[in-house]
């Protein structure tokens, strides 16, 4: 008979769990009875911490959140500007990196209060530059949301970095619209560098919030 103790079943161990399953089989075949094969524990256990899949989603959630907290830090002597820019780009590393990782993330809710520092840093950071609170909550909702929603649709495309799903052959899809060329054409700029996509959104936002505020 093994002596070799298991690591106690707790909210994280799931957690940390559940996520690297999701690269494998994505949001769609993610189950509690196959994380449960996983942890080679009997689903009814998992229920003793999370009472249904929503509720393990909020805490894959909040698990991203704490790693991307863990490698993403504002500045605190940057430029509000800067502090968008770091936690956006901090946002999108970290959901890249998990299959369907936007959609887990999206309207899922914390389930402590990890975020209450870096977003106290944040507000700090920008009213500290002029903002109201009101107008640094929605300029970071909305790049909050731009970042989210980017992913999202980047992912619907390349479900993983260099993993691309069928039908997104950008020559295919010009040759369909040959007798629309401007639409055509314009497939290179929807469908490849997302990198440069994502920057390019990003500073729009930043520029808009610029002019809006005037700060």
């Amino acid at each position: 008979m093994s002596t070799e103790r298991r690591a106690p079943l707790d909210r994280r161990r799931v957690a940390d769990t559940a996520l690297r399953l999701l690269n494998e089989v994505g949001l769609e075949g993610l189950t509690l009875r196959g994380i449960a094969k996983e942890l080679d524990v009997k689903a009814p256990a998992l229920y003793w911490h999370f009472k249904d899949k929503q509720a393990l989603l909020d805490e894959m959630a909040t698990e991203m959140y704490r790693r991307m907290v863990a490698d993403t830090r504002l500045d605190p002597s940057g430029t509000w500007q800067d502090g968008l820019r770091t936690t956006s780009r901090g946002l999108r590393r970290t959901l890249l990196g998990y299959r369907d990782g936007a959609r887990v993330y999206s309207g899922s809710r914390f389930t402590g209060i990890d975020h209450a520092p870096e977003q106290e840093a944040y507000l700090r950071l920008t009213t500290g530059a002029g903002f109201t609170l009101d107008q640094a909550v929605a300029a970071g909702r909305t790049v909050n949301a731009y970042t989210i929603g980017f992913v999202t649709e980047e992912q619907g495309v390349e479900p993983l970095p260099g993993e691309r799903r069928e039908g997104y052959d950008v020559d295919e899809r010009a040759r369909l619209l040959s007798d629309f060329p401007l639409s055509a054409a314009a497939g290179r700029q929807l469908f490849t560098d997302y990198d440069s996509q994502f920057e390019t959104g990003l500073e729009i936002i930043i520029a808009g919030v610029e002019a809006q505020y005037r700060v």
